[in-house]
C-alpha cells in the first residue's frame, strides 16, 4: 500500500489512487487560497492542483500535458496535476506558492509584484 507524504503528514492509499483524491480524503488540499473553491473539481482543465511529486506515479495524461503548456505553467517545470496523477508507490508531494502553485523558485513568493497599478 503506497504512502503519500504531504505537509508533514502521511496517508496510505490504494495503488493507482488519484493523488488529488488521496489528499482530499486526508483533509488536505492540492490547492492554494481561493483555488480551493475555484477549480475544475478534478477534470484536469484548470491547472490549480499543480504540485511537485517525487516517487513512482503514472505517466502524464494528454489532458495534463496540454494544460501544463498554458501559462502560467511551464511544461519544463516538472509539475504534475494532482487530479491527473495516479500514485504507484511511496511519494512525497510539495505544493508551491501562488494561486496556480506554479512558483518553484525561491525568488517568487507567489505574490503579484507587477508595478502596473493593478
Amino acid at each position: 500500500m503506497p504512502t503519500v507524504r504531504f505537509r508533514a503528514r502521511e496517508f496510505d492509499c490504494a495503488h493507482g489512487a488519484v493523488l488529488r483524491d488521496v489528499l482530499l480524503a486526508g483533509d488536505e488540499t492540492p490547492h492554494n487560497g481561493a483555488s480551493g473553491s475555484l477549480n475544475c473539481r478534478g477534470l484536469g482543465s484548470c491547472g490549480t492542483c499543480a504540485v511537485s511529486v517525487s516517487g513512482p506515479v503514472s505517466d502524464s495524461t494528454r489532458r495534463e500535458r496540454l494544460r501544463l503548456r498554458v501559462p502560467p505553467h511551464d511544461p519544463a517545470s516538472g509539475l504534475r496535476l494532482a487530479c491527473q496523477t495516479r500514485v504507484l508507490g511511496d511519494v512525497t508531494v510539495e505544493k508551491h506558492a501562488g494561486f496556480w502553485g506554479q512558483h518553484v523558485d525561491d525568488e517568487d513568493d507567489g505574490v503579484d509584484g507587477d508595478d502596473d497599478g493593478e
